[in-house]
C-alpha cells in the first residue's frame, strides 16, 4: 500500500507542477528573468569572464527548474497509469 501512496503522491506533485508551470505570472517571471539575464550578458564586457559566467549559469538555471517541473508532470502521468492498473487490477480479482 505504500507504493501505492507513494504513486498518489507523484500525482499530486505533477498536478501541483502542472499548476505552476501553466501560471501566467510564474511564466511571466521566467521569461521576464531569462531575458534579464541575456541582455546582462550580452551588454557585459568581454573580460568580465566572471559576469558573465554566473549570467549564463542564472539563465541556465531557469531552464533546468522547467525541466525539473517538466519531469514531475511526466512521472505523475506514468504514475496515474500506474494507479489506473492497479485499479483495474483490483477491480477483475475483486479486492478491495
Amino acid at each position: 500500500m505504500t507504493d501505492e501512496l507513494a504513486l498518489h503522491q507523484k500525482t499530486s506533485r505533477a498536478a501541483r507542477a502542472k499548476a505552476l508551470i501553466e501560471d501566467e505570472l510564474l511564466v511571466e517571471a521566467f521569461d521576464k528573468l531569462d531575458a534579464d539575464y541575456v541582455r546582462a550578458w550580452r551588454e557585459s564586457d568581454a573580460r568580465d569572464d566572471d559576469a558573465r559566467q554566473r549570467l549564463w549559469q542564472a539563465a541556465n538555471i531557469l531552464g533546468i527548474v522547467k525541466d525539473h517541473l517538466r519531469k514531475m508532470i511526466i512521472d505523475g502521468k506514468i504514475a496515474q497509469k500506474d494507479i489506473d492498473l492497479l485499479t483495474e487490477k483490483r477491480r477483475r480479482t475483486g479486492a478491495a
